[in-house]
């Protein structure tokens, strides 16, 4: 054989070695530090080499490896009942919504899986909340025991909101050479999700999962199987989503989730510089940032960045478009965004969405095995990445319009729709698993088009006609299905909506629990002028409230114990009912104390009461990021009129099944020992739900 031959032969078997090997990664890696703190940059020639001969040995032993793992599998589906589950999440189908369209006739698929076997609502968790609901589906547990209570946590030494999935851990060890900053240790990511989800103890009997964009999957878990991240996956600056406007109407401003730049005006169009993550490799680095120009030649503007030119269509997005930021050392970061021309006279807007990670080469990780990522964009083109990627502050700022946010929604629906296509064709046994997010996002912007005042409005059809799209979805998934499959379409929670905003923070003060520094009546967010040696409960968060707990939180007053029980029993009491006598309503259904909803070791984490607002009602945007206003309650003026961040009881989820269920009360804890009992799994003792079908 010709060397040239070996040589691609090798090169090949090299290459397969790196799509199939599902251990850590070698060479240089990308690690998230945090919002702002930009990425921190690993490597060395010794692990490079290190990964070579790893390669070279496991090249050698392949087809033994591979003919164990056939006959392992054999062993796991030995007592399977089934040969492969499917479950689709459909994130906010509600209830109310889903009958009334079921009886008009406008949800073909589902009626027919009703028909075929059941349908049920389905018992949402405390809160009824995405992450907290999910992180309960995955594990079957309740939110003491996988430690996800919210999209926020606190910080119990400073109060200042955190994300509540994952936790940066920076490098322990910095080299600091003149301005230089080079890791000599590495910075990770922690899943702050604890307990098991089902598709790793599945992966353990050899009885493999693909997993899609299941909420509070990042970074990935490392097991038998397919995963996709989802929910709290941040973009490249760091954040949860930060979009960017440039403009000629006026100059720089900040909004709440995004930044407006200047546009410079050209003899040829406009000039902007877009701005990536900070360069953490040099001191004070500032933000690493690419130029780029619009030509405005004929009717349909030009944009040019970076070595690629991109037509800006009217109402159209661009493809995603690949940025590569240029840090110290010669270092690049990948990533991806689309634009937008959402005006043209007589001035000139562009509207960029976040900046996402570029799955084909991912700064951080957001699939496993690694290479998965870059195999789905290889397959069906590039995606978004970015955990909650429906750009919902883009539309209540503003930025872009109802349609505009449409376009974009279902843009990436036909994204995840590919993807999920992808993992029924392949999937011949084990489980698929995808969540569809679409469905809530849509309702958190169009809820306000429900009402009978807007039957005239151009929307009102809005969510019946999202409701048609995710039946089509069902048909898809019914294709893939036959008598050794059980087909699973689940909501995590229902929805309502959201009129009027109740900010705790301010009840506590005007109450006596919260006092603020010198007299104020106001605090900025994040507590700022809060007197802790004199506060004794707090908000944050979108459910819960807080006590200032003696040893617990850094300056708390409030002993543990009887007096602590107390004071919960007393709040409950007084925001229990609580009157909107402004509306003439009431604004808070019942208060929940979380001792006596949770039992696990996560408790202490918990927030120590949780709020049943009342449909219409929610917590305010303020009070969600430690605001202490003048007034408790407050019109909700936002294209965000639809939530769910109520009492449980008004928002369960739905359950369909291609078979019957006999449980009389199911919960979304029960999905995970359901599948477990269907492939033969034994449940562990420390999960809680039950199986929904019977052990005949």
């Amino acid at each position: 054989m010709k060397r040239p031959v070996l040589r691609h032969i090798f090169l090949a078997g090299c290459l397969v070695l790196a799509l199939l090997y599902d251990g850590h990664t070698h060479g240089v890696r990308f690690a998230y530090v945090g919002p702002g703190a930009g990425f921190a940059f690993l490597g060395s020639f010794l692990s490079v080499l290190a990964g070579f001969l790893l390669s070279f040995f496991s090249l050698l032993i392949w087809p033994f490896r591979m003919v164990w793992r056939l006959a392992r599998r054999r062993t796991g589906f030995a007592h399977a009942r089934v040969k492969k589950v499917i479950f689709l999440g459909l994130d906010g189908l509600d209830p109310k919504l889903t009958e009334r369209f079921l009886l008009e006739g406008k949800l073909p698929n589902l009626a027919k899986l009703k028909e075929q076997g059941s349908y049920s609502r389905l018992r949402t968790t405390f809160p009824a909340l995405s992450p907290v609901a999910w992180s309960t589906f995955a594990t079957g547990v309740n939110p003491a025991k996988h430690n996800i209570f919210d999209f926020l946590n606190r910080n119990m030494k400073s109060y200042v909101p955190e994300l509540a999935a994952a936790k940066v851990h920076k490098p322990a060890r910095i080299l600091k050479l003149g301005r230089l900053r080079i890791p000599l240790s590495q910075a990770h990511v922690e899943l702050k999700r604890k307990s098991q989800p089902f598709w790793k103890l599945l992966g353990q009997q050899q009885i493999g999962s693909t997993i899609i964009r299941v909420p509070i999957t990042f970074p990935p878990d490392k097991f038998n199987g397919r995963l996709l991240s989802a929910m709290s996956t941040p973009d490249l600056r760091g954040t949860q989503g930060s979009f960017s406007q440039f403009t000629t109407r006026i100059g720089a401003a900040t909004f709440e989730s995004g930044s407006r730049y200047p546009l410079k005006r050209t003899a040829e169009g406009f000039e902007g510089t877009l701005e990536g993550p900070e360069d953490a490799l040099l001191e004070n680095g500032g933000t690493m940032q690419i130029p780029f120009r619009i030509r405005i030649d004929g009717k349909t503007p030009v944009i040019d960045i970076q070595d690629g030119s991109f037509k800006l269509e009217p109402g159209a997005y661009t493809p995603w478009v690949k940025l590569k930021f240029k840090a110290a050392l010669g270092i690049k970061v990948n990533g991806i965004a689309r634009f937008l021309v959402t005006e043209t006279t007589p001035h000139f807007s562009v509207y960029v969405s976040p900046i996402q990670i570029d799955p084909e080469k991912p700064a951080l990780p957001i699939s496993h095995p690694p290479y998965y990522a870059a195999y789905l964009a290889k397959l069906i083109g590039t995606f978004s990445t970015l955990g909650m990627a429906e750009d919902t502050w883009a539309l209540n700022e503003g930025v872009i319009d109802e349609d505009e946010f449409l376009k974009q929604s279902y843009l990436l629906m036909e994204e995840r729709e590919a993807m999920f296509r992808n993992a029924l064709a392949k999937t011949r046994r084990g489980v698929v698993a995808c969540v569809f997010d679409t469905s809530d996002r849509v309702q958190h912007m169009f809820y306000r088009f429900l009402h009978e005042d807007q039957s005239g409005s151009p929307y009102a059809g809005t969510i019946a006609d999202l409701y048609q799209r995710m039946d089509r979805l069902v048909g898809l998934a019914l294709e893939h299905v036959d008598p050794d499959t059980v087909l699973f379409v689940l909501s995590d929670h229902g929805f309502c909506s959201f009129h009027r905003g109740i900010n705790l923070n301010a009840w506590l003060r005007d109450n006596g629990y919260l006092v603020m520094e010198n007299g104020a009546k106001e605090s900025d967010r994040y507590f700022k002028g809060v007197d802790w040696s004199r506060t004794r409960a707090y908000t944050l968060g979108l459910g819960g409230l807080y006590l200032n707990l003696k040893g617990r939180e850094a300056q708390g007053v409030v002993n543990p114990g009887a007096e602590a029980e107390a004071l919960k029993q007393e709040i409950i009491d007084k925001l229990k009912n609580l009157q909107d006598t402004e509306r003439g309503a009431t604004g808070i259904r019942t208060v929940y104390a979380t001792n006596a909803l949770y039992r696990g070791p996560y408790l202490a984490e918990a927030p120590d009461l949780i709020v049943g607002y009342n449909e219409g009602y929610r917590t305010s945007w303020d009070a969600a990021v430690g605001k202490v206003t003048a007034d408790v309650f407050e019109d909700n003026c936002k294209a965000w009129s639809g939530d769910h961040s109520v009492d449980p009881e008004l928002v369960p989820g739905v359950l369909f099944s291609n078979r019957k269920i006999e449980a009389q009360d199911p919960g979304i804890e029960d999905m995970a020992p359901t599948v477990l009992q269907l492939f033969g799994v034994a449940r562990p003792g420390w999960m809680e739900g039950r199986p929904v079908f019977s052990e005949s």
